[in-house]
């Protein structure tokens, strides 16, 4: 076998792997269940588009209180504290768009996220391991 055979040649998933891909493929079917659902559509919306981008989306489709209260029972209360203090500057930039100190501090909690986003992986990573194949 050559050297290109060995990069053409597929690596079989773990099931670990497995169960990490059909999580996301029920979230994005809509069959994930409370409060793994939210913490998802949470890691996903930050990530695509920071804080600003998931309370803006998931307040034209949902209720972000209630998205928030989900969120409090999984995620430790460092990145909870967090995501509050992310709410409250994008609230202050609803209502004044040229809110400097609103806006860094939105910035911030982008960063503490990303900074931190392995312990909401851990979360996920726990949860997709009982998840049946």
């Amino acid at each position: 076998m050559g050297l290109f055979d060995l990069f053409r040649k597929k690596r079989e998933l773990t099931d670990d792997e497995l169960k990490w891909n059909k999580m996301w493929d029920l979230w994005a079917d809509g069959k994930t269940a409370s409060p793994y659902s939210e913490l998802m559509t949470y890691q996903s919306e930050v990530n695509n588009g920071g804080h600003d981008q998931y309370f803006l989306n998931v307040g034209n489709t949902g209720s972000i209180g209630n998205e928030m209260t989900m969120l409090e029972k999984l995620l430790p209360a460092r990145l909870y504290s967090n995501l509050t203090d992310a709410y409250r500057a994008y609230q202050a930039l609803e209502e004044n768009e040229d809110d400097e100190k609103a806006a860094e501090t939105l910035e911030k909690c982008d960063d503490f996220f990303y900074e931190n986003e392995e312990e909401i992986n851990q979360i996920l990573e726990k949860h997709s391991s009982q998840i049946s194949l």
